[in-house]
Parts: structure tokens; sequence; C-alpha cells
């Protein structure tokens, strides 16, 4: 399914927006307020509705071309979040329906510097479904896609190599850059732990196999 050698396929993040777009939006449509105001264990300090709102900012940010100098630091996303104390939940999701419709296009043009900006709203979504108990948390229909734009991450990052045998898609992925010269690591799994591991979330009770590698070391967030 996913190859080291693959080339970039300029739509993919964009395509990957708009599939979780069209699953999010109507589920957080669905939800009580009371909903938006629980805890992310994911983000600590950060609750449902602060997660969707620095998600909305940073496509918006995309959307508008802003990117002074900071722009996505720790800092930045607390002011984006800030920002946004006022607004009703719906407003909240109303801009981030509107960025995940427009950023694809933008992402597309950027040649690749853009992409894994996609790939955080994908886990973000995963956060929030993961806080609300909804199933399919870090996979449902957008998982093909992410996991394609995750082998090419990993790889641009020069990351550890690594093999993965997934319990749930038929073809192994080697992640992680296939250059470094040393033996890659080995996961064992599903697809959403793998994802988990590799954007330091919390992990679930799912059994799981890694070898060759420790599990801080495959963070491409931290």
């Amino acid at each position: 399914m996913t190859h080291v050698e693959e080339a970039r396929d300029p739509e993919l993040p964009g395509r990957l927006l708009e599939v979780e777009r069209d699953a999010l939006i109507p589920l957080l449509r669905s939800r009580a307020d009371a909903d938006f105001a629980l805890p992310t264990v994911a983000c600590p300090g950060w609750t449902v509705r602060d997660v969707l709102a620095h998600c909305s900012a940073a496509l918006m940010r995309v959307v508008e071309s802003r990117f002074e100098k900071g722009v996505f630091s720790p800092e930045s996303n607390d002011r984006d979040v800030a920002e946004r104390a006022q607004w009703t939940n719906a407003q909240v999701v109303d801009e981030l329906e509107r960025g995940m419709t427009e950023a694809g296009p933008v992402i597309a043009k950027a040649g690749g510097v853009l992409d894994m900006i996609a790939l955080g709203e994908w886990v973000h979504a995963g956060d929030v479904r993961d806080v609300l108990g909804v199933p399919g948390a870090y996979a449902g229909a957008g998982l093909p896609d992410a996991l394609t734009l995750l082998v090419r991450v990993t790889r641009e990052k020069k990351h550890l190599p690594l093999h993965a045998d997934l319990d749930d898609v038929d073809e192994p992925l080697r992640l992680g850059d296939p250059a470094a010269g040393a033996p890659p690591a080995r996961y064992i799994g599903s697809a959403a732990t793998l994802v988990r591991l590799y954007a330091g979330r919390p992990l679930d009770a799912a059994a799981y196999e890694l070898a060759g590698a420790a599990e801080g070391d495959l963070n491409i967030f931290g």
C-alpha cells in the first residue's frame, strides 16, 4: 500500500482533510455544549473546544497565508485559542469546517512543506473522538491516506527506520529514513496504535510489539 519511494500526491492532504471534515463536523454539530468543555488527555490543559479552536485557527492561517515568526509554537497556539474564547461552539465548528474545506488547495501548491499540518489536524480529530468515546479514533475512512502521509513525513524528517506489520492493513509499512544504515525497528499491532505512537498519544489497551526503539523515539510532533 505504501512504499518508501512513493512520490508526493499533492492532493492527498486536502483529501484527508475533506474525508475527516465529512465525518467530524456532523458529529460535532450533534454534541451538547457540555461535551466541548471536556478535558483532553492528549493535550493536557486543553478542552475539546480548545483543540478544535487550535485546529480551525491553524487551517485559517494556511488559507490566509499568515505565517508570522513563531507561528505554530505553543505560545502562538495558545494565543489562537484565546482569541476565540468568546466565540460560540458553533462558530468554532463553522470556522473548522471552512478551514478543512479551503486549506487543501493551498497545501497542494506549497510543495510539501505544509503537508504535516493535514496529518496533525487528522490526529487532533482522533484526540477529540477519543475524549467523546466515539469509535474510530486515529482510524476511520482517512486512515489509508494518513498512513501514506505518515510514511512520507517520517522519511523526510529522517526518522529512525521502522518496519510495521499491521493487524488491520494487508501490506507492511516501511517508515523512517531508509538510508539510516541501521537495522529497522519492528512494530506489530494495529494501525491506530501505530498512529498513537508516532503522535505521542496515550496508548490504548491494545496489545502491540515494538522492538529496536523506545516509544518516545517515534514521536514526530515532540
